[in-house]
């Protein structure tokens, strides 16, 4: 079965379920990705900063080799990291994810984070992650003074190039929606940020719906990617509330099948992570059942505001330097 998909303004078909590639270990993502075209993916959420594309690619080769889909049928999505921003930095970029994917376009290509960091040549450290010298006395972020239109004209460009055809924005709200908004050339076709049921966003899903942008839901899950990190408590798994485990019930479905279709039935994308081969297809069977207009109330009141990535909290904790974006 075909994974039903959302229509881009330019005409891109965006499949509403994705593998994310977030946090996917090197040795397992070929294979990972092989086994995902298998069981039926066609979109895969990839990016510089996960220090896997070298992988993701050999796996994508191999999918195409053993003739499980075609290149047209995938849906590939990788992502500018932040110190590429320079306008002179962006093409560079975008031309090694594409060199380690082993393609010769994007379907999507997003702005990760509406933050610049200091250029990291590539020949010094590849991918570059936050620190600017993790081997300094005292490491911190360093920042550069790149406006965002800078960084969004660039990547214009690479749409006009034919290295990208669709690109996009992670992590933005609806204030730096609307400026970009007041000067693309080529609108923002995609917004990418963390939803779910503690995270509901429900002005921004708006805002993107009256202004034709799609959505993507990072962490649609919640709390379960951020427990290994220190970054959720114990306590905070959407997948235990009583309601999501009582929906899963009536469904017959899993408590991670509920919350996927929960973000899928609100017309968004969404991009579940997962390292075993048997949840590849658990996360993938959330068509054939619907949740009542009830049940997605009921799920959608868990909303707490609760956001785990939150590079106001993470990158003071992790990397010595206070970088709030949202407030």
């Amino acid at each position: 079965m075909q994974t039903p998909a959302l229509t881009l303004p330019g005409g891109g078909r965006l499949p509403l379920v994705g593998l994310g590639l977030w946090k996917v270990p090197k040795p397992d993502a070929a294979g990972l990705v092989r086994e995902a075209v298998r069981v039926g993916y066609r979109h895969l959420d990839c990016a510089c900063d996960y220090g896997n594309e070298a992988q993701v690619g050999d796996g994508i080769r191999a999918a195409l080799a053993d003739g499980l889909c075609r290149r047209e049928d995938l849906w590939v999505t990788s992502k500018l990291w932040n110190t590429y921003h320079a306008r002179e930095h962006v093409r560079p970029a975008v031309e090694r994810t594409l060199r380690d994917l082993q393609l010769d376009y994007l379907d999507l290509y997003l702005v990760h984070f509406p933050i610049a960091q200091a250029f990291v040549p590539f020949e010094e450290r590849y991918p570059p992650g936050w620190f600017h010298d993790p081997d300094a006395a005292a490491p911190q972020m360093q920042f550069a003074k790149v406006p965002l239109a800078e960084t969004w004209g660039a990547m214009e460009e690479l749409v006009r190039a034919g290295l990208v055809r669709n690109i996009g924005v992670c992590n933005y709200g609806t204030a730096l929606l609307r400026d970009l908004l007041s000067y693309a050339d080529i609108k923002p076709a995609v917004l990418q940020v963390e939803m779910h049921p503690y995270l509901t966003q429900e002005k921004l899903l708006r805002f993107c719906r009256e202004n034709h942008i799609a959505v993507t839901a990072f962490s649609p899950l919640g709390a379960q990617s951020y427990f290994s990190l220190n970054m959720a408590q114990a306590d905070e798994a959407v997948l235990d509330r009583a309601v999501v485990r009582e929906t899963a019930r009536r469904h017959g479905k899993s408590p991670a099948q509920v919350l996927l279709r929960w973000g899928v039935q609100r017309g968004t994308a969404v991009v579940p992570k997962t390292s075993r081969p048997e949840r590849l297809a658990e996360n993938l069977a959330v068509f054939d059942f619907e949740l009542s207009d009830e049940e997605m109330r009921e799920i959608g009141s868990l909303n707490r505001g609760r956001r785990f990535n939150d590079p106001g909290v993470f990158a003071e904790a992790a990397f010595h330097t206070f970088c709030p974006i949202y407030e």
